[in-house]
């Protein structure tokens, strides 16, 4: 997708219930020496504070093991990015790293969670092995809060991360990174968190602009810290291919990536539990492919070239897509594919049918004497869909990539990528979402961070983000009726590199760093932010 584009919960309350439990959101957490200093919401609000029971005891750090004491002053929720969303305080010195600490786990699974922890806290690996004083135990339960939530305790002198799956405990594990970064201590008492949106994603336009293995692999890890869970990369476009291709080895750009080294990227990232979103944008914005294969370029009725749309009508663009398709389906193994759908220059016509009269027949051939480019069009991309869903993909397409003058209806579980409201085809945001469409949010008001500040674009700030944005705000300021919340499944920056050379890759790091860490917080956590800007960046600068 292009933005070479002409375009111009309600919060519950916590309450006790007979058996001095604390309950909030479904969740019942134990209230014998500890309380909860905020809450599970599920919209907006602030966290709620109590006084701690004049009985409480706690145990002691590790590094120091003094006797248990009621000393301690009450413990106050640990400082991250994301926040995390609910913190039950108690009485303690709470934890830090010390020598002689381990890391141990209580099944195979968690191995990788687990050295990657210890090395980043210095600490041993232990595997399978009981926690004693000092340690970091990881765990997998039962739990009911989502497959991605985690429950972080402080207690004992050690510290226990627990969840229903391995993503969970790793996002426990990046709380506690970020508790002790820089010498600083996890306090005491328990975390229960999980995200409110099951899509965290950056997006890449690596095809206009190359970008290392190595950068890109900076940015995993940056992206995993943060617990994003999507990394999107649009390699295909007019101006360049950028992945090696044993099918097609002819439009591979002169820079790319060889395939070892997308494997390398997406080993790392599945280490971080965040899935790679490839995306080869058809049928325009195949420029690449069009060099090598001219044949194929879409001319209108006067034998004008249209760039970078492929002429949907001659079987052989198709075959050449598909081919590519089904290769890199043995390279991304994520769920998860992007099929772009959008800008396609035959479109974009007054007169589609005049302009484009191949078009129109072949239209008529397929699907009756009154169809449409449009309705061509549409069938491409329902096309290109069952292919990626026999490799058992669930794809998503830009939302002017849907129709509503097409009869041939889209592929019914197609997700929608909602970016603009200024293209041609574009339309409200409700009118997917009353359709029953699930929608990622990459509002291009918010979202866009495009290379050069092309047209009316202009580098999208943190500030901005952190304040104004949330998922609901899908097209320029104005949020949807939260009616629709979960059939909007997150939200994606996105980085286009419009103008290649306006930016380097240290400075696209650099400008991306805060729009990320305001974006996962809104992603992470449907509460406004209890943390001003000022706060918020100085908490960003202070954790790296």
């Amino acid at each position: 997708m292009s933005t070479g584009r002409r375009r111009a919960p309600r919060r519950r309350r916590a309450e006790r219930n007979g058996r001095g439990k604390l309950v909030a959101s479904g969740l019942a957490v134990a209230g014998v020496v500890a309380v909860a200093v905020a809450v599970w919401p599920d919209g907006g609000g602030q966290p709620a504070g109590a006084k701690s029971p004049s009985g409480d005891r706690s145990s002691s750090v590790a590094a120091a093991s003094p006797s248990p004491t009621r000393s301690y002053p009450l413990s106050t929720a640990p400082r991250t990015i994301p926040a995390v969303r609910e913190h039950t305080a108690a009485h303690g010195p709470g934890w830090r790293p010390a020598a002689g600490g381990r890391v141990v786990v209580d099944s195979d699974r968690l191995a990788d969670e687990g050295k990657l922890l210890a090395g980043e806290l210095k600490l041993a690996y232990a595997g399978r092995a009981a926690a004693r004083n000092g340690d970091v135990e990881l765990g997998l339960d039962k739990g009911s809060a989502g497959p991605e939530s985690y429950t972080l305790k402080v207690q004992n002198g050690r510290v226990t991360v627990t969840g229903p799956g391995e993503a969970g405990v790793f996002y426990g594990t990046r709380t506690l990174k970020q508790e002790v970064h820089g010498g600083g201590t996890a306090p005491e008492g328990v975390v229960r968190d999980a995200p409110a949106k099951p899509v965290r994603g950056f997006m890449l336009d690596t095809a206009r602009k190359h970008f290392t293995a190595a950068w890109i692999e900076d940015r995993v890890r940056e992206l995993g810290d943060l617990k994003f869970n999507q990394l999107g990369l649009h390699f295909s476009d007019d101006q360049g291919f950028r992945i090696e291709s044993d099918t097609h080895p002819e439009i591979v750009s002169r820079e790319h990536l060889t395939k070892d080294e997308v494997r390398r990227i997406v080993a790392l990232a599945a280490s971080r539990h965040i899935t790679v979103v490839p995306e080869i944008d058809s049928p325009g914005h195949l420029g690449a492919v069009i060099a090598a294969h001219p044949d194929l370029q879409l001319r209108n009725v006067s034998g004008v070239p249209v760039r970078g749309a492929v002429d949907i009508s001659k079987p052989a663009s198709a075959k050449i897509v598909d081919d590519l398709l089904n290769e890199y389906a043995g390279l991304f193994p994520g769920a998860d594919w992007n099929l772009g759908g959008d800008e396609y220059q035959a479109l974009t016509v007054s007169n589609p049918a005049a302009s484009f009269p191949q078009l129109v027949t072949a239209a008529r051939s397929r699907y009756g004497p009154g169809a449409g480019v449009a309705d061509l069009t549409t069938g491409w991309l329902n096309d290109r869909a069952k292919v990626v869903q026999g490799h058992g993909r669930t794809a998503r397409a830009w939302n002017d990539g849907f129709f509503r003058s097409s009869s041939v209806k889209a592929d019914g579980s197609l997700r929608v990528g909602y970016w603009t409201g200024k293209e041609f085809g574009a339309r409200q945001p409700v009118e997917y979402l009353s359709a029953g469409r699930k929608v990622v949010n990459y509002n291009d008001e918010y979202l866009y961070y495009v290379l050069g500040e092309p047209q009316t674009f202009v580098y999208p700030t943190g500030q901005r983000i952190y304040e104004q944005w949330t998922p609901l705000v899908l097209r320029g300021t104005t949020p949807v009726s939260s009616s629709y919340d979960s059939q909007i499944l997150g939200g994606s920056l996105a980085v286009w590199c419009d103008l290649a050379n306006s930016q380097t890759q240290d400075q696209v790091a650099a400008g991306i760093r805060m729009p990320l860490r305001a974006l996962t917080q809104k992603l992470w956590d449907p509460r406004r932010p209890s943390l001003s800007w000022p706060r918020f960046k100085s908490l960003a600068d202070r954790l790296g």
